[in-house]
């Protein structure tokens, strides 16, 4: 499993929205649980004490034609695959909480793709943990995540909000082979910090700021790179999202890293890290002499 990391990226969503006035109840610290609807029992068991879910969590499903519905336009047919596998499990955190994301056994879907959809989304103030069987693609849980935020927020969220999540996500990724994951998903964030502090008009200056924060974080970017994104933050820019918001939340996913660093687990990853690299150091200085 992966600790949670906390930059930035994309996120998706759901038809068939469950009745919410079921869950009008939710409070922090409630579990909903999302589960691939082609699991076996025997997964779904397991799945669920993984998750630790408690008895009285309210459980989803996710279908494989939902996911089809929601990144069929973004991604191919054979990424989605033909059954729904991947789950995920969303505490309801405290108001101003921010984002927690933590991933297992997911292969394309990075843990900072999902929080900066999520955002995109807006989705906030939730403990999320992603998992599956076996390595899968994680596009099962991102559809169920937004589908259990709905039923837990009683909000739904527009349908175009929906499907430029799933685009962010989607780009994010092609930036990514080039890039590298960790890069595209930073530079992402990045903008839409900027975008969040300096409303941009035109593409002039939409330009200027994906290419000052590619400069700011070293990455270089194509010309058609750049293109896309001046055309995905262009698309993001007309729908009805709270850029302040989604400054906010960035910035409480950077203090939830913060936060980890400072904890007892947090020390025990530096320490980890610091062991590392000084073995390492030792073994050159000892091939070396």
């Amino acid at each position: 499993m992966k600790w949670n990391k906390m930059l930035a990226l994309f996120m998706i969503s759901l038809l068939f929205l469950l009745p919410v006035q079921a869950y009008a109840d939710m409070a922090e610290g409630d579990v909903i649980v999302t589960l691939g609807e082609n699991l076996s029992e025997e997964q779904k068991n397991m799945l669920l004490a993984e998750m630790e879910a408690p008895k009285d969590a309210t459980i989803i499903t996710v279908s494989n034609d939902e996911e089809h519905k929601y990144l069929g336009n973004y991604i191919s047919k054979a990424l989605i695959g033909t059954r729904a596998i991947s789950s995920s499990s969303v505490t309801i955190g405290k108001q101003g909480s921010g984002l927690e994301v933590e991933t297992n056994n997911i292969n394309w879907v990075t843990d900072e793709m999902y929080i900066n959809a999520l955002i995109t989304a807006g989705v906030k103030d939730a403990k999320i943990y992603i998992t599956a069987p076996s390595n899968v693609s994680g596009t099962a849980a991102l559809t169920g995540i937004i589908k259990a935020y709905e039923v837990s927020a009683e909000k739904t969220i527009p349908e175009d909000v929906k499907q430029a999540a799933n685009e962010e996500m989607v780009e994010t990724a092609k930036l990514g082979e080039s890039v590298g994951n960790e890069n595209a998903a930073a530079l992402i964030a990045k903008i839409k910090e900027e975008i969040a502090k300096n409303s941009p008009e035109t593409d002039a200056e939409l330009r200027n700021i994906i290419v000052n924060a590619a400069k700011e974080l070293s990455i270089t970017l194509t010309e058609q790179e750049t293109l896309s994104l001046i055309d995905l933050f262009n698309k993001l820019k007309e729908l009805d999202i709270d850029w302040n918001q989604v400054g906010e939340q960035l910035s409480q996913a950077k203090d939830n890293i913060s936060k980890y660093l400072e904890s007892e687990e947090g020390q025990g990853f530096l320490e980890s890290l610091k062991r590392f690299f000084v073995s390492a150091i030792d073994a050159i200085k000892a091939f070396f002499s």
